[in-house]
């Protein structure tokens, strides 16, 4: 018998391990090792592929959430300020992680970095691969149609050629693109499919494109402007300025502002009180040196735009006016203080006055200011955000600010280490009220108080290039969706009976709605009858013979899905 294996009967089989052979060894595979252009290959590979993209956009949303639960330093500092009053003990952790600066955190810029150099590594190949096969033809037309999803199968008398330019006339008409052989067509449509994904891939990377953009040229700003005063666009009269990479002072639109008058209305009554109904800022604002001044009402989510620059207001507040007379008479200080509200449900708010100019020493004040102050047993607080009340209450000091120390200090907290507190009892304040320090220290009068708002000053280059972008992106996705990708095939032989056998065939290469079935059958109909009419024209004319079997032509058709398609064979007239 042949291929029959047998053991070799000169080694035992059986046996104490003792008198078994030794056990043949087994080699270990042995791993390439990868030089440094190897593990360059593979970390590259690894940055480009679609997986690490998608987690690189995962971690930048997440990076985002702190943005936008927390309040940030270009946005809203005056709200940082307040939580760090609020939060004392967490508010400085958060600020090492740069959470109230998210978006120009050093981690932000990494993941951003990375996710650009990702996409840019995995789209730029797929574009151009998408942008060959929107170029290439069908492929040519398979032997046995029967095998494909839909087919169909007809009959007439024209010769070959004939019937394969009628089909080649319908499709075309239907702007399908061709190939042509001597026996088949090949057609192929929706194109457009990968259109828009090279739309949607080249529009993502114009968005951060744009974005980085941006980053280069914009510039976002903060300015507290309290009213009956003027500020001008530079950088010496801004609070906070976070510029762009390539952005340099003399880039600033040199526009002013002035407050003439905030008002806003709030909720009286109702589960709504104290909401806010409405704000108004009344400004006058001139585009540049010797421009005519303009007015405008700035409300919210309805920006100043100056030169390109938006002007948001994004917050307000009180500022209460106070006079200090020093112990030598003189007025050392006459001017409104910006207190920081503690509680934007009643406006709540506080703030300190220094007075470095005052003699013999220099006076800090800690206040709190009380828009509408009433009495809760035994204890003053604020009942509604309107200053229907106003009051301020104040603790004193004397002593060195420390101003002149080096050391940059807050203009909302006083450094009262090498001060003392002033023996003067804390009472409430009203408008035109004073209050004198004890040892000749002089005298401080609240005269009133105005009102402040916070400005958002943005300048940003790549915002409408990013709207389009990502309007492009979409428009893109859409006909990702929404146009298939699909596929006819048709070949013409001569049969035996001297008739002419058309075969069709057709398949989608992407139809998860579904209807190509449909449209198959609505193409074969078609043709079936183009074949007919142009077999009748060719009876009719003059030198034809007519002949019974050269009548309509005959189709079967045959669909792998018979829910798309109720009649399966179609037989011609």
């Amino acid at each position: 018998m042949t291929g029959l294996h047998t053991p070799d009967t000169t080694q035992p089989t059986e046996g104490p391990p003792a008198q078994r052979g030794p056990r043949p060894s087994r080699a270990r595979p042995v791993r390439a090792q990868l030089g440094p252009g190897g593990w360059l290959r593979w970390g590259w590979r690894q940055l480009t592929s679609m997986r690490t993209a998608l987690i690189l956009l995962f971690l930048l949303a997440l990076g985002s959430v702190p943005g936008s639960l927390l309040p940030q330093q270009g946005l809203n500092p005056s709200a940082v300020q307040q939580y760090f009053l609020s939060h004392p003990a967490l508010a400085p952790w958060l600020n090492r992680l740069g959470l109230f600066n998210v978006f120009a955190a050093p981690w932000f810029a990494a993941v951003y970095l990375l996710l650009f150099v990702s996409l840019a590594g995995c789209v730029v190949p797929r574009t151009i691969r998408l942008a060959r096969s929107a170029r290439a033809l069908p492929p040519a037309a398979p032997r046995n149609l029967a095998r494909l999803p839909s087919s169909a199968r007809l009959e007439t008398t024209l010769p070959p050629p004939q019937a394969l330019a009628a089909a080649r006339a319908l499709l075309s008409a239907r702007r399908f693109r061709l190939r042509v052989a001597d026996d088949w067509v090949a057609a192929e449509k929706g194109h457009r499919r990968e259109a828009g994904n090279l739309l949607f891939h080249l529009a993502l990377l114009g968005v951060l494109l744009s974005i980085g953009l941006g980053g280069l040229f914009g510039y976002k700003a903060n300015r507290l402007l309290v009213e009956g005063n003027t500020f001008a666009d530079t950088v010496t009269n801004l609070d906070v300025y976070h510029p762009g990479r390539l952005v340099s002072p003399a880039d600033l639109a040199p526009f002013t502002i002035t407050l003439n008058r905030f008002s806003a209305s709030y909720i009286t009554s109702g589960v709504d009180r104290d909401q806010p109904a409405a704000f108004h800022a009344l400004i006058r604002y001139a585009s540049g040196p010797g421009a005519r001044a303009r007015g405008y009402d700035l409300q919210v989510n309805h920006p100043l735009v100056v030169d390109g620059v938006r002007v948001f207001l994004i917050g307000h507040g009180y500022a209460p006016v106070f006079r200090v007379t020093d112990g030598a008479g003189h007025v050392v200080f006459n001017q409104p203080v910006p207190f920081i509200a503690v509680d934007t449900g009643t406006y709540t708010s506080e703030g300190v006055i220094k007075v470095p100019n005052a003699r013999p020493e220099q006076l800090g004040f800690i206040g709190v200011f009380l828009p509408t102050a009433v009495n809760q047993g035994g204890r003053l607080e604020s009942a509604f955000p309107a200053a229907l009340n106003p009051m301020v209450s104040l603790v004193s000091y004397a002593g060195n600010l420390g101003l002149g120390s080096g050391v940059p200090q807050s203009v909302y907290q006083l450094n009262t280490a090498g001060m003392h507190r002033l023996a003067v009892s804390p009472r409430p304040l009203q408008p035109g009220q004073s209050i004198k320090l004890p040892g000749g220290g002089g005298t401080l009068t609240f005269t009133g108080y105005r009102q402040w708002i916070s400005l958002a000053i943005t300048y940003d280059p790549g915002q409408l290039p990013a709207l389009l972008c990502a309007l492009a992106a979409l428009a893109g996705l859409l006909l990702s969706f929404f146009v298939r990708r699909r596929r006819v095939f048709v070949r013409a032989r001569a049969a035996d009976d001297g008739r002419t056998v058309v075969e069709l065939g057709g398949l989608a290469r992407s139809d998860a709605g579904g209807g190509f079935e449909t449209e198959f059958a609505e193409l074969t109909e078609e043709l079936r009858s183009s074949l007919a009419q142009k077999s009748s024209a060719v009876q009719h004319s003059p030198g034809s013979q007519d002949s019974p079997a050269a009548e309509q032509p005959t189709a079967t058709q045959h669909s792998s899905d018979t829910s798309h398609s109720p009649d399966i064979q179609q037989e011609g007239e």
